[in-house]
């Protein structure tokens, strides 16, 4: 696989990186389908041997079983992979997500050592800020935050879903080597309120999660009824009536364009991203997805396929909220 820096602070990764989300389930429901550990720990170790070795979680996803399912994965491997994990989603001493946004000192404290433990490691490579404390000064998180990488318990840091203006108010306390917000063919926030651009001129990373639009851009959804019946994505409104018919028409095109270039549509929407410099982490849990994943990155779009993209879906168009009302709030746009 080649190699990217992230960042100018000299984190070098894949091209790809692998979302480890899915690989567990939260709480009582499923993410993305029913998930199996065997194969979820094969998918990590098939992606390592193709190099890729960067892997995305979090004490959210579980809470705490998707750290543990990687520390489980790596053994006594830990050198050999790099890991991206997020604070910031309370989690109180019961193993219970409060739901509120915690960026306080003294949270990050607790759930640095909590992360350490479940990864069963003495280092982060980067820890993200999941979600921004609207109620703590940024400069406070980012204080704590650069504490730990004094320590060497953290070695670069970074944010998640957050404006150009808390992105310059952080980076003036401590460098930010990664900026992680959704981002993908249907969902281009990032890029209309001028993040990438802030990004860019900062010299900060920016790594795309659900780069398949959660699935929808791989071509494989074709009604509501496709979702398992617990899957989150129902309370979406990019899944549900008033927008589903029209992203499909969409998906249709894309598909005919990735059939003249003998490739699938999750491989198209995949190097779109890599051509703007941009890190894609899609998440899945199978080794023939892990694999054809990381072909995309060898992929190359000329000119007119990636003006063909951008004209199928142009920047602006509407294909529905990622969130339900209550984490769309949560964002800081």
């Amino acid at each position: 696989m080649d190699t990217v820096k992230l960042g100018s602070q000299g984190l070098t990764v894949p091209n790809i990186g692998l979302g480890c989300m899915g690989m567990t389930g939260f709480e009582d429901s499923h993410m993305y389908g029913k998930a199996d550990e065997q194969e979820a720990i094969a998918t990590i170790h098939r992606s390592l041997e193709l190099g890729g070795n960067f892997l995305d979680t979090a004490d959210l996803y579980g809470p705490f079983k998707n750290e543990q399912l990687i520390a489980k994965a790596m053994g006594k491997d830990r050198e050999k992979y790099i890991i991206a994990t997020k604070f910031g989603w309370e989690i109180d001493d019961q193993n219970k997500v409060t739901w509120a946004i915690n960026g306080s000192r003294n949270y990050i404290r607790k759930a640095v050592e909590r992360s350490l433990k479940n990864l069963k490691t003495d280092y982060i490579d980067l820890y993200y800020m999941h979600r921004l404390d609207k109620n703590i000064p940024i400069e406070e998180t980012v204080g704590a935050m650069a504490e730990l990488v004094k320590e060497g318990k953290v070695g670069y840091i970074g944010l998640s879903e957050v404006s150009s203006e808390t992105v310059k108010r952080a980076h003036a306390v401590h460098p930010i080597t990664a900026v992680q917000s959704e981002f993908s063919l249907f969902e281009r926030t990032v890029e209309e309120k001028g993040v990438l651009k802030t990004l860019n001129e900062s010299g900060i990373g920016f790594v795309a999660y659900s780069p398949l639009g959660r699935g929808f851009l791989s071509g494989q959804i074709r009604s509501v009824d496709d979702l398992p019946e617990n899957d989150f994505r129902r309370g979406i409104p990019r899944f549900q009536e008033q927008h589903f018919h029209k992203n499909l028409e969409l998906v249709q095109a894309i598909e005919s364009l990735a059939k003249e270039k003998n490739v699938t549509p999750s491989q198209l929407a995949l190097a779109w991203i890599i051509s703007k410099g941009i890190l894609p982490i899609p998440g899945t849990k199978r080794r023939t997805y892990v694999e054809q994943n990381i072909e995309a990155g060898n992929i190359i779009l000329s000119e007119s396929d990636l003006s063909r993209l951008e004209s199928i879906v142009p920047l602006g168009t509407d294909t529905g909220a990622p969130y339900d009302e209550f984490s769309m709030g949560l964002l800081d746009y």
